[in-house]
C-alpha cells in the first residue's frame, strides 16, 4: 500500500471539521448552481457517505486544493441531526440557489438516516454564502410513512416552466417535488402514479432534452426482479407523471440502474442524455429532440475509436459525466471502466474520453494511473474511474474532469478512496498541472479504511 501524491498544501482542519473558504460576493442571484460562496467559480462537492461527510473544494484560477475547503456533516455545527454509521449522508450531492439570495446552496441525500416515527430518508439543505456553509441548514425528511430510503436522489430545475426552480427528491419507490419557495416544506406526488409496483429507485438526471425551455426528469433503477429499469417523465403545469414512458428495461443494455449525465453531445441546442450499463459494459447517447427522444446510439469498447477491449470484468459504464472539455461547443463524454485491468494489474480502473462533435461521439482516449503525469500507480482493486464530474472549476470554459477512484488504498488504509482532476485541453483532458487527493488531506472525518473518499462527484 503507498500513500498518493497530493496537492500542495495541507487543509487546516478545525474542531468543527471545516476550513473556511475565501469570502465572496454576490450581488444578484448566481448563474452559477454550483458556486457556494459567490466568488464566481463553480465548486467541486465530494461526497463520502461512507464517512457520512460532502467536501466542498472550492473552484479557482488555479483549480481545486484541499487548503480551499469545508467538510460538512451532521456534526457540523448548524446541521441538524447526529451522525450516524447507517445514515449514508452524501450518498447523493447536488446544488442550487434554493432560498434565492445569490449562493448556491448544498443539496444533500442521506437515504439511510433513521427518523423516529418516520421511515428511512433525508434531504439536507445547507446554506451557501460569502463564508460557505456556517450559516446553518434545513433537513427534509420522508412525506409518508410507507416509503424508504428518501433522498436517495434529487435535482433542483424548473418542473414547470415558471422561471423559478423545484426541488425534486426520489426515494426507493417514489418521486416527489417541493413549490417554488426560499423555504421547501411540502413535498407533492406526481398527479398520476407512472411507476410499477417493486421498482426500487437510485438515480435521477433532469435536463432539457424534449424542449429547450422545458424539463424531462429521467429515472432510473431496478424492476423487482433486480433488472435495469429507465424511464422518463416530462414536466409542466398538472398531469405530472402522464406524460412518461420507459425507455429501457431488462436485459436491454441501454438500460441503466447506476449512472447518467446530460449535456449536448451534437450541438443541436437540445440536451441528450447519456446512460452507462456497467454489466453490458456500455454507454448509451439518447439524442433530445422535440417532444421525443430521436436516435440512440450505444457504444462498447469494441466499437470504432474507443480504446481498450469488451471484457466481462470491466465494468465500463459504471459511471459517466458529460461537459465540453475543449470550448468547441460540442460536450464530450468520459466514461468509467472501474474494473479494467492495465497490464496484469487487474481492476486498477480506467476512464475513457469520448469527443462530441456534429455526427455525435467520435473518438476516445483512455486515462488511467499508468498514463504519464497522472499521479499514482495502478494497483489492483483501486477502480479508478467509479465516480466522474465534468465541470470548469479554474473558468477558463474547458471542463476539467474529476475522478474518484473508490477502492484505492491509502498508507494502511484499505479502500480509503482518492479523487484526481485533469484540466480541460484541446483535444483532450491533459495532465499537466494534474491534482489529486484523499480524505486524509481533509481531516479524520473524511478518511479511513472502508471510506471510499469521492463515492460521489458533483
Amino acid at each position: 500500500m503507498r500513500k498518493l501524491v497530493i496537492a500542495a498544501g495541507a487543509a487546516v482542519v478545525a474542531a468543527a471539521g471545516l476550513t473556511l473558504p475565501l469570502a465572496g460576493t454576490a450581488s444578484a442571484a448566481t448563474t452559477l448552481k454550483d458556486d457556494f460562496n459567490g466568488d464566481g467559480y463553480r465548486d467541486l462537492a465530494i461526497g463520502t457517505p461512507g464517512a457520512n461527510t460532502v467536501t466542498v473544494t472550492f473552484g479557482s484560477a488555479s483549480g481545486v486544493s484541499p487548503s480551499r475547503s469545508v467538510t460538512v456533516s451532521q456534526s457540523t455545527a448548524g446541521v441538524p441531526g447526529v451522525t450516524e454509521p447507517e445514515d449514508e449522508f452524501g450518498e447523493n450531492v447536488t446544488s442550487g440557489d434554493v432560498d434565492d439570495d445569490g449562493y448556491a446552496d448544498l443539496i444533500v441525500g442521506a437515504p439511510g438516516e433513521r427518523v423516529t416515527g418516520n421511515t428511512t430518508g433525508s434531504v439536507t439543505i445547507v446554506w451557501g454564502g460569502p463564508r460557505a456553509f456556517d450559516r446553518g441548514a434545513k433537513v427534509l425528511n420522508s412525506p409518508t410513512t410507507d416509503t424508504e430510503r428518501f433522498g436517495e436522489a434529487a435535482s433542483f430545475v424548473d418542473i414547470d416552466d415558471d422561471g423559478s426552480a423545484n426541488l425534486a427528491v426520489i426515494s426507493s419507490d417514489s418521486w416527489w417535488y417541493y413549490a417554488e419557495s426560499a423555504d421547501p416544506t411540502r413535498a407533492i406526488a406526481p398527479e398520476v402514479d407512472f411507476l410499477p409496483e417493486g421498482v426500487r429507485l437510485e438515480g435521477m438526471e433532469a435536463a432539457t432534452f424534449l424542449s429547450k425551455d422545458g424539463y424531462t426528469y429521467v429515472l432510473y433503477g431496478e424492476r423487482a426482479d433486480g433488472k435495469p429499469y429507465t424511464v422518463y417523465m416530462k414536466g409542466g403545469v398538472g398531469d405530472i407523471g402522464y406524460y412518461s414512458g420507459v425507455l429501457a428495461e431488462g436485459d436491454d443494455p441501454r438500460a441503466t440502474r447506476e449512472a447518467s449525465a446530460a449535456a449536448d453531445v451534437n450541438g443541436d441546442g437540445y440536451t441528450d442524455l447519456v446512460t452507462g450499463n456497467a454489466a453490458a459494459n456500455s454507454v448509451t447517447v439518447r439524442y433530445g429532440g422535440q417532444g421525443s427522444f430521436g436516435a440512440t446510439k450505444t457504444y462498447t469498447q469494441d466499437s470504432a475509436g474507443v480504446p481498450g477491449a469488451d471484457e466481462p470484468e470491466d465494468r465500463f459504464g459504471a459511471a459517466v459525466s458529460a461537459g465540453d472539455l475543449d470550448h468547441d461547443g460540442y460536450a464530450d463524454v468520459a466514461v468509467g471502466a472501474p474494473g479494467e485491468s492495465v497490464g496484469t494489474v487487474t481492476g486498477t480502473g480506467s476512464v475513457t474520453v469520448l469527443k462530441g462533435g456534429t455526427g455525435g461521439l467520435g473518438a476516445g482516449r483512455a486515462y488511467h494511473q499508468d498514463t504519464a503525469g497522472v499521479p499514482g500507480a495502478p494497483e489492483a482493486g483501486d477502480h479508478f474511474g467509479s465516480s466522474l464530474r465534468y465541470k470548469d472549476i479554474n473558468k477558463n470554459s474547458r471542463a476539467d474532469l474529476a475522478i474518484g477512484a473508490n477502492g484505492e488504498d491509502i498508507g494502511t488504509s484499505a479502500d480509503a478512496g482518492a479523487v484526481w482532476v485533469l484540466r480541460g485541453a484541446v483535444p483532450y483532458v491533459t495532465t499537466s498541472y494534474a491534482t489529486s487527493f484523499n480524505g486524509a488531506d481533509f481531516g479524520a472525518a473524511t478518511s479511513g479504511a472502508g471510506r471510499a473518499f469521492g463515492t460521489v462527484l458533483r
